[in-house]
């Protein structure tokens, strides 16, 4: 613990302070909590909205910390930890929560529970090993995340417009599973790899 304090201590300032694209991350993370109490209530208009605003600030902490120079080791930490706490938040939620069409399968958030968990304590160790390591979402992580977002827009959509695509509904939640073990097996290939690179360095 002590270890793990003083590399956090020994982060420039800059990298830890609170820009515009860090706070989104932090409104996201503060929704979490509000859609899953209007999920319970089954106030699944506002669910949806709150949900949106969610997916939304998702976009906006990207491009503000692209487009004006926002990119800090801080946002970097939160932004995933941001995304992976909605996404379970809702899907944990449908599991439990009575729904009027879809629900979520225990099995299928066990398993994205965890994967997360995994890549989070994978990334924590190489941070406190290797100085220099820098968080960086790959492009199979970032559509695994978009891919997980719509699928929530689409059962939304399903409520709304009373569908019942049950074909449709089993089709996508394979396609998230094997994103969901695919991006894991390259966040595991790419931590293997940084470890032999700083070995033989």
């Amino acid at each position: 613990m002590k270890e793990i304090l003083f590399k956090l201590r020994s982060i420039p300032e800059s990298q830890k302070r609170l820009t515009v694209s860090t706070m989104l991350t932090l409104l996201r993370i503060a929704i979490a909590p509000t859609l899953v109490i209007t999920m319970i209530g089954h106030m699944w208009g506002v669910s949806f909205l709150l949900f949106l605003v969610a997916a939304l600030t998702d976009l906006l902490d990207g491009y503000i910390a692209c487009q004006y120079d926002q990119q800090t080791f801080l946002g970097a930490c939160l932004d995933p930890i941001a995304d992976k706490f909605l996404l379970l938040s809702c899907f944990a939620t449908l599991v439990f929560v009575q729904t009027p069409l879809f629900s979520i399968p225990l099995w299928f958030v066990c398993i994205v529970l965890i994967k997360e968990l995994l890549v989070l304590a994978g990334t924590a160790a190489l941070i406190m090993m290797y100085d220099a390591f820098k968080i960086k979402p790959t492009w199979l992580g970032k559509t695994t995340t978009v891919v997980q977002m719509l699928f929530i827009v689409w059962l939304f959509a399903c409520y709304f417009f009373n569908w019942m695509p049950v074909k449709t509904y089993w089709t996508m939640l394979s396609l998230l599973l094997f994103l969901v073990l695919a991006s894991l097996l390259q966040y595991v290939v790419i931590g293997f790899d940084v470890i032999r690179s700083k070995h033989y360095a």
